[in-house]
Order: C-alpha cells, then structure tokens, then sequence
C-alpha cells in the first residue's frame, strides 16, 4: 500500500494489494492521480476495492448461498417438496433484492426491511415462514465457516389460531350421496379421505395389498407427491386405520370395478397434476356447501369422529398425529372441548310472565 510519483510517466499512483487468505496469490489495483493529494484520496478506495475481489473469490453472492443451501438440504435428507418449497419461496422474494450481493453485505437491517416492507401485502404466517427460509441459509453458511454469525432478527408475528371450516355430518352426508348420485369421478376419492382422514399423498399411494377386508384394516406406511414420487408418510411412520362398515361395502364395490389393478383409487390426469382441490371446490359451490380444501377432509374425519365420542387418543393414532398439541386443533374445529361447559349456566328464568312497570322514588 502506499503512494509514488512515477517519474516516467509523470503522474502519481496509488497502489494497493493483498494476498488471498488461503491461495495466498496477490490481489492488487493501480491508480494514477495528477496530484499527490488526490492519490491519497484514491487509495483508501482501492483497499475496498481489493477486499471485494477477496471477498468475491471466498464469499458466495446470495443466490450462490440459496444454490447451497439447496444441496446441503438434500444432502441431509429432506424430502424434494420441502426442498422446493424452501428454494422457491426464497429466489421468487429475495432474488431481485439481494441475488447479486455477498451475504456478508446483508445486514438484519437489511432482511427486517425486506420482510416487513416487500412483503407487507402478504400473511403473517408466510412472513414468519421466510424469516424461517431465511434463517435456513445463514445457518448453512455458518456452519460452514462462511459466516461468523447469522444475521437474521428474532421477529414475532401474530398468527391467529384460526378455526379453517370443515364439513359438517350431514354436509359431508350430502356430498358423498350426491357425488354418487351424479357419478362423479371423485365419488370414491372422498369417500376414502372422509372414511379414513388420509392425506391426499397416502390416499393416491394406497395398494391394494394394504387393505385387508379380513381384518377391517387399512394399513398406511406409504405416500406419494409429484416431486418425490412415492415415499413414506409425513411422519415417517406407518399406521392403522380401522375400516367402517360402510367403507367397507363400498371397496368391495371398488375392487369390482379395479379388478387386478394394483392402486386402490381410480387414476386420474387431473389428480396426478394436482388440481383434486380445485375440483372439490366446484363440486361443494355447486351443491351450496361451505368451500373447504381437500386437505380439510382429514379435518372433517377428525371432528366428526371426536363429536361423536370417540376418544382423542384412537383418533389421534389412526390420523397420525404424534402430539396432543396437533390434536387440540381438531378438538378446538368439532367444540368438544367446550361442549357442555355451559349446561348449568343459569342466569334467569326466560318463562317469566309478562313484564310489570317499577316505579323508582325520585331522587
């Protein structure tokens, strides 16, 4: 580093370079100035300019983070979808802010910013699942030595516990049954998920082989996405389902119809794209039933087993649910746990006779 008057060119030069900390090769930069203090002016900005090409050369730019984050994610197991739901959210809300900067330049300034003002439009559940995204890759990179310390603020956003509707009994009652009537192609594919709460995953994965009418048990140990193909459950765990009665009647009806067909449900173009919600949406509009998912069939199993009795424990086990936590939900949807809280509340008498007129003494 330093300032000289090149006497064959008659100008002056400031210079500055530096090794790279582990090529150990020279980075350097050269400047000419007319004046002396001008050159001084000049070198403090070659040092930054050198220590960019430095950094550039061991730091990833924040697109090359997410790229590695990636992999390492895979790496460790993760299943595609959760892969892909991670490296999409993040190019599609950070790529145009931050893709071409080092991610030592990123601050907690700069991601606090980027969550409450680019995203201000969105939920307070998808802010909190970025900041989660986020997190994720600065974890990464400092795990892997290429950060000291992980800039991502501690943020808390409110997400309200919100009840998300689900059919009642006789809703659901009135969906099979006109289903049936009119021969829809999804008669049997709702049948299965508000028979057995089944995710829509298990249910397209579901064999033959699995269902055993000796036994009345379904047996789930197998799921299915457009990114993984087939793969274990969620949970990774295998389960039981007891079959009804009517179920019953009703794959005996369907194995008729498959013969030796290895999958239980009928193979559809529009189920294997993913638009089994779309179409259960168009159905329940045109019968003037509250619009739920298709995930919401599993919620609508859950609560009317619950208001009828059967006790959390059975349902939890044959739903999947490792925790009571993840139950309450479904408790909270079906108002078992504050159904009857109210019977001995007694406040006054409605069969009273008809009103009489008080006079009150002037004060």
């Amino acid at each position: 580093m330093g300032i000289k008057f090149n006497e064959k060119k008659k100008v002056w030069e400031a210079f500055y370079s530096k090794h790279h900390p582990i090529t150990r090769q020279s980075v350097g930069l050269r400047r000419h100035a007319k004046t002396k203090a001008e050159a001084k002016r000049i070198l403090p900005e070659l040092v930054v300019q050198v220590q960019r090409k430095l950094d550039r050369q061991i730091t990833p730019t924040w697109q090359e983070a997410i790229m590695g984050c990636e992999e390492s994610m895979r790496v460790s197991g993760l299943n595609e979808k959760t892969i892909s739901t991670y490296t999409k959210c993040l190019l599609t809300h950070t790529l145009t802010s931050w893709g071409s900067r080092l991610v030592t330049e990123i601050t907690t300034e700069d991601i606090r910013n980027l969550v409450l003002k680019n995203l201000a439009d969105k939920s307070e559940s998808h802010k909190k699942n970025m900041i989660k995204f986020i997190r994720k890759v600065f974890t990464h990179l400092v795990e892997k030595g290429a950060l000291n310390r992980d800039p991502t603020p501690n943020m808390k956003f409110k997400v309200g516990d919100k009840i998300m509707p689900v059919l009642t009994l006789s809703e659901a009652k009135q969906l099979l049954e006109s289903a049936k009537e009119l021969d829809s192609p999804w008669y049997y594919h709702w049948v299965l998920a508000l028979y057995t709460g089944m995710r829509n995953g298990e249910l397209f994965a579901l064999r033959w082989s699995k269902v055993s009418f000796e036994t009345g048990m379904i047996k789930v140990d197998c799921s299915w996405n457009n990114i993984d193909g087939f793969k274990s459950t969620k949970s990774g765990d295998d389960r039981i389902i007891e079959i009804a009665p009517t179920l019953k009647s009703v794959l005996m009806e369907l194995k008729i119809k498959t013969g030796n067909g290895e999958f239980v449900l009928p193979r559809m173009s529009k189920w294997s794209k993913g638009e089994q919600a779309r179409e259960l949406r168009k159905t329940l509009s045109g019968l003037g039933l509250p619009i739920i998912r298709f995930h919401d069939l599993r919620a609508t199993w859950a609560t009317i087993l619950l208001s009828q009795g059967i006790p959390p424990i059975k349902v939890m086990a044959m739903g999947g649910w490792k925790d009571m936590k993840t139950m309450m939900v479904y408790t909270r949807k079906a108002g078992v746990d504050i159904k009857g809280s109210l019977n001995k509340l007694t406040l006054h008498s409605p069969r009273r006779s008809a009103s009489q007129v008080v006079n009150f003494p002037s004060l």
